[in-house]
């Protein structure tokens, strides 16, 4: 398959630049993937189409202020550092843009003490591809309350418009600080409609996966099949895998919110024992694309994606990529709002 199949035409007037004042005040388009049929909806709808004896599986990872503002102290030139995963101690894999320069054994210097000494010191020490760099960082203090202190959240380049309120590229559950990224099908829920959920019926579960260099690089091949994923870490409790083989065996339905979840529970699904999920801890590189077979997933609620993207191509692989596509289309003429902050769509 080519890259090229997973293009669709979206104006950037649709490329959603602020979130809604209340989460749940979002539309909602539904597809069947049997039928392929769309319904349209707003999101507190869910409550309709989901029923009792399914179980919601949430990521409950928490994003950090990953996006560090620094200078390179010989010749000023400003410097952008995206925290992805810490490797060990103080060492961090990143991705800095421009990342040119940025040999083994510069030093970039971020925030100022007030006396003209920097806050927080970082040197490289070794490159990879497309911009990643191994940094090891060197400070007075505790990290985390600096990085609070001179971080910014990481929103997508697509994103323009400053975020004023952080917690709003927080899921209202999220709880395991590591993630570069929010998990945004999960930006739609607040508590008082999780817990009419389970009023109806509908039992929640937590995984965790730390978002990292695979949201934020390109396809990087032509053919679909060449494309290699970067891994991420994940988190699957014994608590979850209980509720999951228990859903299945009455005949409920797993429901992943947002694909980051979904590829969590495919790599659970992979390392099944006697049919059974059991808990299981670890980094992830699944790269899920038409041909596919879910193992886990029965339904999945997720924002619009990026043309081209692995997220149109791991929607396609649950409900066909002619059906996608034409959903996308259908809600590009009827004008969601696209991406991180946007819209959302159930496939079941």
């Amino acid at each position: 398959m080519n890259v090229d199949d997973f293009d669709f035409e979206l104006p950037e007037s649709l490329i959603a630049q602020t979130p809604l004042s209340e989460r749940t005040s979002s539309r909602l388009l539904s597809l069947n993937k049997a039928t392929g049929e769309t319904r349209h909806h707003r999101f507190t709808e869910l409550e309709e189409l989901l029923r009792a004896g399914d179980t919601l599986v949430l990521n409950d990872t928490r994003v950090i202020p990953a996006r560090l503002i620094g200078v390179k102290p010989d010749t000023g030139a400003r410097i952008e550092l995206l925290l992805l995963r810490q490797l060990s101690g103080d060492r961090w894999e990143t991705l800095a843009k421009p990342a040119k320069r940025l040999r083994p054994g510069t030093e970039l210097l971020f925030g100022d003490d007030g006396g003209g000494a920097p806050l927080l010191r970082a040197k490289v020490t070794a490159e990879g591809e497309m911009g990643a760099r191994e940094v090891e960082f060197s400070y007075d203090g505790i990290f985390n309350e600096l990085l609070d202190k001179l971080g910014e959240m990481p929103l997508p380049p697509y994103i323009k418009e400053r975020l004023h309120d952080r917690e709003r590229y927080q899921t209202v559950y999220a709880k395991n600080e590591g993630s570069a990224a929010a998990p945004t099908a999960g930006l739609h829920f607040t508590e008082p409609f999780l817990r009419r959920l389970v009023e109806k019926g509908v039992r929640i579960a937590y995984i965790t996966l730390h978002v990292g260099l695979g949201t934020f690089r390109p396809m990087s091949a032509e053919r679909v099949e060449e494309h290699k994923m970067h891994a991420e870490y994940f988190e699957l409790s014994r608590e979850t895998a209980a509720l999951l083989n228990e859903t299945r065996s009455r005949g409920g339905r797993i429901v992943a919110v947002g694909t980051t979840s979904a590829r969590t529970l495919e790599t659970a699904a992979s390392r099944m024992a006697d049919g059974q999920v059991e808990a299981c801890s670890g980094w992830t590189d699944i790269f899920i694309y038409p041909g596919y077979t879910f193992r886990l997933v029965d339904a999945l609620l997720t924002n619009f994606h990026l043309p081209k993207s692995t997220l149109v191509m791991l929607v396609s692989a649950l409900a066909g990529r002619e059906a996608v596509l034409n959903a996308y289309r259908e809600a590009v003429e009827r004008q969601y709002r696209f991406f991180s902050f946007g819209d959302a769509m159930f496939i079941y």
